[in-house]
């Protein structure tokens, strides 16, 4: 930016560098914008006149996406949402949800907001994490499932293999292994078992899998290829 007391231009740092990252409706954002966060999701940093600026060591980044709407809006490279660790699907709320979201609104207030952990709290959870146990045969079964999203015809039925036109990258496995560890903490257990692998399939493969337009046309949903997948698999 340019800077009119000084005569000069001057590096100035944008919102992205923050903890804790919220991208709203992320496929409303140019393809030149998509690619440099996807820089600054894989390498931790950004480029910025040839001088490289490191994000912040605990950096998070939740992106929401517009499902419905097609105008304005660009399709998301498969390398940039393999970038995401997981993907959830929000639906409606309930009819007691959307009551209380009534309840909160007249009242003025949206959520309470109470400091429950502090930076030091997640650096430290996040370094606990990586000392979960996991054993041999489970990182097999994490390999094997990504492996059979790659060649479903070997796995599941033809009629359903025909759908998938890419699959999961090693990303997935190695999101399998670390989304596993932390919800094995979270669990209360300091080791993983092969239910905490089935809990995230749909998180961790959904947004891997690509489905091709046939599966669009008969309205084949990614979370039945994978439950198939994880039923040929056997569970150690």
């Amino acid at each position: 930016m340019f800077n009119y007391a000084t005569n000069s231009f001057e590096i100035k740092l944008g919102p992205v560098y923050a903890n804790f990252v919220l991208l709203d409706e992320i496929n409303r954002s140019s393809a030149k914008t998509q690619s440099a966060m996807l820089e600054a999701m894989q390498e931790h940093q950004t480029s910025i006149g040839g001088y490289l600026y490191k994000m912040p060591d605990i950096f998070i980044v939740i992106a929401t996406q517009n499902p419905i709407e097609q105008e304005g809006t660009y399709p998301l490279a498969e390398a940039q949402m393999d970038r995401f660790l997981l993907k959830e699907k929000l639906d409606y709320p309930t009819v007691d949800e959307e009551l209380e979201i009534l309840n909160r609104m007249e009242s003025g207030i949206l959520y309470k907001s109470e400091q429950i952990l502090t930076l030091k709290d997640v650096s430290f959870l996040q370094e606990l994490s990586k000392k979960v146990y996991i054993d041999s045969s489970i990182k097999r079964y994490i390999t094997e499932i990504v492996s059979a999203t790659r060649k479903p015809a070997d796995f599941i039925s033809k009629d359903l293999a025909k759908y998938v036109s890419m699959g999961a990258s090693t990303r997935a496995t190695i999101a399998f292994m670390d989304a596993a560890k932390a919800v094995a903490l979270i669990r209360g257990r300091s080791y993983v078992i092969p239910d905490d692998i089935k809990s995230l399939r749909y998180n961790v493969l959904r947004h891997r899998i690509a489905l091709n337009y046939s599966a669009v046309a008969d309205e084949v949903e990614v979370e039945t290829i994978i439950d198939a997948i994880i039923g040929a698999i056997k569970t150690p």
